[in-house]
């Protein structure tokens, strides 16, 4: 199945989603989708901070420095959104779910970035800066994971005589 989306045109055309479009937010969806899975409403919390103030922060310098595309299609160069909202994703799922997580979603944005310089939307700077917005937010809303453990000690009887203690640790 292809997805689908309206330009906003006149005519109202129909053209399917540019990967674009989707590869920038894989990071996000799957944070969301680890944190839901994991019934994590703690991480869910810190990636809803870290992606708003990621947003914030890059429309604000976006609006406040004109800089113009190297491909000249406009004058919103400085941060790149994508990098910025594909490396905020990366780096809540490194600190919060570890490197196995972390690397193969830094893997995905490092090609996001390449992909906007290649493409000629941004230079260098454009989506260094980007990264530093998107990863500089997750790291300042997010903490690493700790599974709650229950620990439960109760007496025993063991036989007719045998009296003592067990201890459960679920994880």
């Amino acid at each position: 199945m292809i997805p689908f989306f309206c330009t906003g045109k006149r005519n109202f055309k129909w053209e399917p989603i540019e990967a674009k479009s989707i590869i920038p937010n894989i990071e996000n969806a799957t944070a969301l989708g680890a944190a839901i899975a994991k019934h994590d409403t703690e991480g869910l919390k810190q990636l809803g901070l870290s992606t708003a103030t990621c947003l914030v922060l890059n429309y604000g310098l976006e609006l406040c420095i004109k800089k113009d595309r190297p491909d000249g299609t406009g004058h919103h160069a400085f941060p790149s959104t994508h990098t910025a909202v594909a490396f905020n994703g990366s780096t809540f799922l490194m600190k919060r779910y570890g490197w196995k997580w972390g690397v193969p979603a830094y893997v995905v944005s490092s090609f996001v970035a390449w992909g906007r310089v290649h493409t000629d939307r941004h230079d260098w700077w454009d989506v260094l800066g980007g990264a530093a917005i998107g990863a500089g937010s997750a790291f300042i809303f997010t903490r690493p994971f700790v599974k709650d453990v229950d620990v439960t000690i109760s007496p025993a009887t063991f036989g007719d005589r045998a009296y003592g203690m067990t201890a459960t640790i679920q994880f």
